[in-house]
């Protein structure tokens, strides 16, 4: 039953992207569908934000459809298997109109209604968004995003299990496992540099092969056989920043070979000259700068926490939505990979997450301030669910942002939260996670850090429930000018039928 739900939800998607033949390129990120489309036109935004499954959509470097962790895993093969059909049958169809979802309908009031207009603004300041963020930095760092977001679920997976692991060694539960679970666990991280020199060689048009060649140089046991600036080197020195470093010096002795080398002797001297000359960089420069780089980022996010406490925690939770607005918030990926690999945690990320904490406050104080306006609280009640688990696009696009002051508010919130677990770092209690992409609700089970369990989640725990009252006292408080509530509360169209339509509107925007 849920495979066919799956693939109802893949093929109400396709004509609404302008079919198979509009679509080229299906990926998937842990909570959004990314399509690669050739005629943005074709795309009929409102139909997609009408379909029950879409949570919304985002437009992007890739259009990108908002289905949730889980249920965007399944419905990728699906809908990928359709598109895969599609071009194999000629001529492709042409788009249907748009087709009203049945559950709906849509008023017939001309003046529009305060979440038609959330709805407007909200489409207008993404767009606005994306031209900002077309810069070459901003294009850069979303690139080496896309290297890590592929890895995101066998870092999660690993981490629960050394979660699981470090349970049954705490309280002495099936001893012969615990072994196999370690393996299992560390597997994974042992060789996370030859993954990342995999797809950073993909990401910038090299042959992946041979990116994960030379990156495997670092992890190898026999690099510590080796001097470099008067030290032997060590196995997994400079980790992810040696093996991505190493991988982009591929792909440029890669792409300068294919441009000298003639054609006979390409398959023979490409390769060899390539691992060659980047092997022999990356062992005597690159390992030994990346692994002080790495070192000092491990230091540096210690010493911050340990010393700043509160108020280093209280500018990293404020800050991370209007980072994730910029774009910006991709930098920080590469350095949760190194501390996670150096340490077996990032204590970044719950920090981080509580930004989303402080949204949800934010968007439950909105539910409670606009009692006139069904539209609204009809939009935060479809986006609360997604919100508690971490998953922040719909109350953001369709209610705190176009709205302007709540989104201000629900970062007061993050800040908040984040300084109550910066100030538990700085007296002892250290929350970390154990692999990135989660958030909310849903990092419970990677949570990690130096002192038992139970003290961890507590902390964490406590560290939302600061976020969500926040979130909640500043949005009720100084959320709405007094213009604001009686507009927004004003009774606009049919209270019913408009309500369904405005709503999974805004919930999409």
């Amino acid at each position: 039953m849920s495979d066919e739900k799956n693939r109802a939800t893949a093929v109400a998607i396709l004509p609404l992207v302008g079919g198979a033949a509009n679509v080229t390129s299906v990926t998937h990120c842990m909570t959004r569908l990314r399509l690669g489309v050739a005629d943005r036109s074709l795309v009929q935004d409102d139909a997609l934000k009408a379909l029950p499954a879409v949570l919304g959509v985002v437009e992007d470097d890739t259009y990108q459809i908002v289905l949730g962790p889980g249920t965007v895993a399944r419905v990728t093969p699906e809908f990928a298997a359709l598109v895969d059909a599609g071009r194999d049958a000629s001529p492709a169809p042409e788009t249907p109109p748009a087709t009203p979802d049945p559950t709906t309908t849509v008023s017939t009031d001309s003046a529009p209604s305060p979440a038609e207009e959330l709805a407007a603004r909200g489409a207008a300041l993404k767009a606005r968004q994306k031209a900002r963020n077309a810069t070459p930095v901003k294009l850069f760092l979303r690139r080496i995003a896309d290297i890590f977001v592929p890895l995101i679920p066998a870092l999660i997976g690993c981490g629960i299990i050394a979660g699981l692991n470090g349970l049954l060694t705490n309280f002495g539960v099936l001893p012969a496992l615990v072994p196999a679970l370690a393996a299992i666990a560390s597997g994974f991280m042992s060789l996370i540099a030859v993954f990342v020199g995999h797809n950073t060689a993909k990401e910038f048009g090299g042959t992946p092969v041979l990116g994960g060649a030379v990156a495997a140089i670092i992890v190898y046991a026999g690099v510590a056989q080796v001097s470099a600036f008067g030290q032997q080197l060590s196995p997994g020195q400079g980790g992810v920043l040696g093996a991505l470093g190493a991988a982009l010096l591929a792909v440029q002795v890669e792409k300068a070979c294919r441009r000298y080398v003639p054609e006979a002797l390409d398959v023979l001297v490409t390769p060899t000259v390539t691992v060659l000359v980047s092997g022999l960089v990356t062992l005597f420069g690159l390992m030994f700068l990346a692994g002080e780089v790495a070192t000092a980022i491990g230091t540096c996010a210690n010493w911050l926490l340990a010393h700043g406490g509160a108020a280093a925690g209280f500018l990293l939770g404020g800050l991370f939505l209007p980072l994730v607005m910029l774009g910006l918030h991709q930098a920080l990926i590469p350095i949760h990979t190194t501390l996670i690999e150096q340490q077996g945690y990032t204590v970044l990320l719950p920090i981080l997450a509580m930004a989303g904490a402080g949204q949800v406050g934010a968007a439950l104080a909105v539910y409670v301030r606009l009692p006139g306006n069904r539209s609204i609280r009809r939009t935060v009640r479809s986006a609360l669910p997604a919100g508690f688990l971490g998953v922040g696009e719909p109350l953001i696009y369709g209610v705190s942002l176009p709205l302007g002051r709540p989104f201000v508010t629900a970062c007061v919130g993050g800040a908040f939260g984040g300084g109550f677990v910066g100030l538990f770092h700085q007296l002892g209690t250290t929350a970390g996670s154990t692999a990135i992409g989660p958030s909310g609700w849903a990092l419970f089970p990677l949570l990690k850090g130096d002192r038992p369990l139970g003290a961890t989640l507590a902390v964490y725990a406590l560290g939302l429930l600061v976020g969500y009252a926040a979130g909640f006292l500043a949005t009720y408080f100084f959320g709405f000018g007094k213009q604001a509530l009686p507009d927004l509360n004003a009774t606009t169209g049919p209270s019913v039928d408009g309500t369904q339509h405005l709503t999974r509107d805004g919930a999409g925007g």
